[in-house]
C-alpha cells in the first residue's frame, strides 16, 4: 500500500512539474520558447539576475508584445558598433531626463567622490550564459589594463586623477571598488557615455587567448611560435564598443551575430539580459535588429520608400518635407527631435598647426574673432535650415542652467568693418591684386578648411561662409577626405582650419563634467597634440604653451576638486566665458531639428525627445528594449 502511494505521489509530482514547465513555455518568449523546451536554455526565471532593472515606462510609452525585426540603415560596416549604442546598458546610465541612475549594476555608493561601490546583480549572465562578476573587472583591470604589451600606456588617462591612478579592489564576487585620494566627479558620467570607459570584459571567453593563462607546457613548437603574436590576437578579439566580433559575449540587449565585413549586420536577443518591464517581463520586446549598409546619400530615398523601422543616421532637417511627403504612401512617421549640441556646425582654427606663420596667426585672438565676425549666421540659417535654427557661438544650450544669452552671440554676430579693422590691427594690411590680404611672408591668406567628406550640408555652409570672408580679404577652400585620414591630418598639425560639430553635451548640468572645454583629448580639434599630451601622460604630443589654454585646464582640475556644485558652477561660467571671448572654436548654428523615421507599427518612440550623442546615445536613454510592433497593425 506505500508502494502505491508513493507511486501515486510521484506521478502527481511528475504532473505538477510537468504543468509548471507548461506554464513557463507558455509564459515565455516565443523566439526562445522551443529552446527552453529542448533544454538549451532556463527559463526566463533562470535566466534573469535574482534583482532585475525593472524599467518604468514614460508618460507616452505602453507595455509592449513580443517579436519582430527592427531595420535601420548604417553608412558603413563600423557603424555595427550603433548595436552597442543603441542598446545602452552601461553600468551606471542617464535616464530620459538625464540624470544618473544604476543599470547593469543593482546599485553604486559614492563618497566625496573619491570612492565608489558597485554592486553587481547576482546572478546577472553575459549573453552566453557566463557569471557576470567582479572576476570580470578584476580581469580587465589586472590582465588587460595594466598588461604592458596589451596597454602599452598603462590604463585609460580618464582614470588619473593629478597624475594618480585608482586603488581598485574586488571585496567579494558582486563587488568592485574603485578609490582615489582625491575627487574624481568625471569617474561615473564616462561610463554612463554613449562611448563609455569600459572597466570589465568578459574574463572566461578572453582568457584562453591570454598569455598568463595559457598553459605553454600542452604547445606544439608551432603554436609556440605563434604564440608570440597573443597580444595583438587578444586585442583584435577584445572589442565590446566595436560590436563586430560575434564570439564575444555581451551585455547588450541584442547580440551582433555576423562578422565584419559585411553589409548586413544582424542582432538578436540576448537571453540573458537583465531588464525587466513593469510586468517583470524580460527584455528586449524585439527579437532581432538589423543594420544593413547603404550609401550615404541613399537613406534618405530609402526611409522615405519603407524600407527603415526606424532611422536618424544620414538624414538630415532638408530631407524633412520630402519625408513629409511620403509618410502615408510608406507608413511611416517622421518625428522632429531638437539637438543639443554646442553647435550643429563648428570651425576648428588649428592652434598646433605645423606651419609656424598659420600657427602664430591662428593663436591671436584678434584674427579668431575677425573671422567668427566675418560669418553670416542669419543667411545660414535662412538658407540651409528654414530659419529655424539658434545663431551663435559653440557654448550650452537654453536647456542647461548654465546658459548665459550673451555668449552665445559675443563676438558672433555679422560685422564686416569690425572685422576687417581686427585684421588690420593684427597687421594684415597688405593685399595683392586680386584683393587677397597677405602673410607676413607674403602669401595670399587662403584658409583651407578640411572636412571629413561626410555631409553636403557642411560644404553648402562653407560655400556661405567663403562669400563673407571674401569681404574681409581672406579666401575659403576646401578639403574633402576619408575620416581616419582627416583625423590623421588633425593630429598631425598638418591642416589650419578643420569642421566638425562643437560641444557634444550641450545641455550640462555643474556636475557634468568640463573636460572638452580644456586641453584633454585629441579629439579637441583646435588643440590636438596638447590633448594628445594629456592623454598620453607626456608621452606624444605637445605641452600646452599658451596661458589662457594653460589656465582652463587649471579650471578643469579646480571643478573635478570642487565640494559642491554651486563651486562647480561657478567653473563652468568661468571656462565658457573665456571659450566665448577667446573664440577657440567658432560655432555658426545651433538646435537644428534632427528628422527621425519610424514605422507606424513600431510603438514607444517618444513623440518629444532630445537627440543627442552624449549624453543621449541617440535613441539609447529612450531605452529601445521596450520599443515594440503592433502585429495586429502589421496584419492589416
Amino acid at each position: 500500500m506505500i508502494k502505491v502511494l508513493k507511486k501515486i505521489a510521484l506521478l502527481c509530482s511528475s504532473a505538477v512539474i510537468a504543468i509548471l514547465a507548461l506554464n513557463l513555455a507558455h509564459a515565455e518568449i516565443p523566439m526562445l520558447k522551443q529552446a527552453v523546451l529542448d533544454g538549451e536554455l532556463p527559463p526566463m526565471a533562470g535566466r534573469l539576475p535574482k534583482t532585475p532593472l525593472k524599467v518604468p515606462l514614460m508618460e507616452e510609452q505602453s507595455l509592449g508584445q513580443y517579436g519582430g525585426t527592427l531595420n535601420s540603415l548604417i553608412g558603413n560596416a563600423s557603424d555595427v558598433k550603433l548595436m552597442f549604442v543603441y542598446g545602452y546598458a552601461r553600468l551606471v546610465g542617464y535616464t530620459p531626463d538625464l540624470k544618473l541612475a544604476a543599470d547593469i549594476v543593482e546599485s553604486y555608493e559614492v563618497t566625496d567622490n573619491k570612492i565608489f561601490t558597485f554592486t553587481l546583480r547576482d546572478g546577472h549572465r553575459w549573453s552566453n550564459g557566463d557569471p557576470f562578476t567582479s572576476e570580470d573587472f578584476r580581469y580587465w583591470w589586472e590582465d588587460i589594463a595594466n598588461n604592458k604589451k596589451l596597454s602599452p600606456t598603462g590604463p585609460p588617462a580618464s582614470l588619473q586623477v593629478d597624475g594618480e591612478y585608482p586603488n581598485v579592489t574586488f571585496p567579494d564576487a558582486l563587488t568592485v571598488r574603485y578609490e582615489w585620494s582625491m575627487p574624481n566627479p568625471d569617474f561615473l558620467g564616462l561610463l554612463a557615455s554613449a562611448s563609455p570607459l569600459l572597466i570589465y570584459r568578459p574574463a572566461a571567453n578572453l582568457k584562453p587567448h591570454h598569455d598568463r593563462y595559457i598553459d605553454k607546457s600542452k604547445l606544439s613548437k608551432i603554436q609556440k611560435i605563434k604564440l608570440k603574436s597573443w597580444a595583438s590576437k587578444h586585442n583584435r578579439l577584445d572589442n565590446l564598443y566595436k560590436f563586430d566580433n560575434p564570439s564575444l559575449p555581451t551585455l547588450q540587449p541584442w547580440v551582433n551575430t555576423t562578422s565584419a565585413p559585411a553589409n548586413r549586420f544582424v542582432g538578436v536577443r540576448n537571453p540573458y539580459f537583465h531588464r525587466v518591464d513593469s510586468k517583470g517581463r524580460q527584455l528586449p520586446y524585439i527579437d532581432r535588429m538589423v543594420l544593413s549598409v547603404s550609401e550615404a546619400k541613399l537613406i534618405s530615398a530609402k526611409a522615405a520608400s519603407g524600407d527603415v523601422d526606424l532611422q536618424a543616421r544620414a538624414i538630415k532637417l532638408q530631407d524633412a518635407t520630402f519625408l513629409k511627403a511620403n509618410e502615408k504612401r510608406s507608413k511611416y512617421r517622421t518625428l522632429l527631435w531638437p539637438t543639443v549640441r554646442g553647435s550643429h556646425f563648428t570651425l576648428y582654427p588649428n592652434l598646433n598647426a605645423n606651419d609656424l606663420v598659420w600657427r602664430k596667426l591662428m593663436r591671436d585672438v584678434r584674427f579668431r574673432r575677425a573671422l567668427s565676425l566675418g560669418i553670416d549666421r542669419e543667411e545660414v540659417n535662412d538658407v540651409l535650415f528654414f530659419g529655424l535654427a539658434k545663431e551663435g557661438n559653440n557654448t550650452v544650450q537654453e536647456q542647461s542652467s548654465l546658459y548665459v544669452d550673451s555668449l552665445r552671440t559675443k563676438w558672433a554676430v555679422l560685422d564686416i568693418d569690425e572685422a576687417n579693422a581686427l585684421l588690420d590691427e593684427v597687421g594684415l594690411t597688405n593685399r595683392d591684386k586680386d584683393g587677397l590680404r597677405l602673410l607676413p611672408d607674403g602669401r595670399s591668406l587662403s584658409i583651407i578648411v578640411e572636412t571629413a567628406g561626410e555631409s553636403s550640408e557642411r560644404a553648402d555652409v562653407l560655400e556661405l561662409i567663403r562669400d563673407s570672408w571674401r569681404e574681409l580679404g581672406i579666401a575659403l577652400y576646401t578639403k574633402p577626405s576619408q575620416r581616419t585620414v582627416y583625423r590623421n591630418r588633425i593630429f598631425a598639425g598638418e591642416t589650419l582650419m578643420s569642421v566638425w560639430f562643437g560641444l557634444e553635451n550641450g545641455v550640462p548640468s555643474p556636475s557634468s563634467s568640463p573636460a572638452a572645454l580644456a586641453a584633454t583629448s585629441q579629439l579637441s580639434y583646435q588643440w590636438p597634440k596638447w590633448g594628445q599630451y594629456h592623454e598620453t601622460k607626456g608621452q606624444s604630443g605637445k605641452p600646452v604653451d599658451m596661458p589662457e589654454v594653460a589656465h582652463l585646464n587649471e579650471l578643469y582640475l579646480t571643478w573635478k576638486n570642487a565640494a559642491s556644485d554651486t563651486e562647480r558652477a561657478k567653473v563652468w561660467a568661468e571656462m565658457l566665458n573665456i571659450h566665448a571671448e577667446q573664440q577657440y572654436t567658432i560655432g555658426v548654428v545651433s538646435g537644428i531639428l534632427q528628422p527621425v523615421v519610424v514605422a507606424n507599427i513600431l510603438k514607444n518612440v517618444p513623440k518629444k525627445a532630445i537627440f543627442n550623442w552624449n549624453p543621449g546615445a541617440h535613441f539609447g536613454v529612450y531605452h529601445p528594449d521596450l520599443f515594440w510592433f503592433d502585429s495586429k497593425q502589421v496584419e492589416e
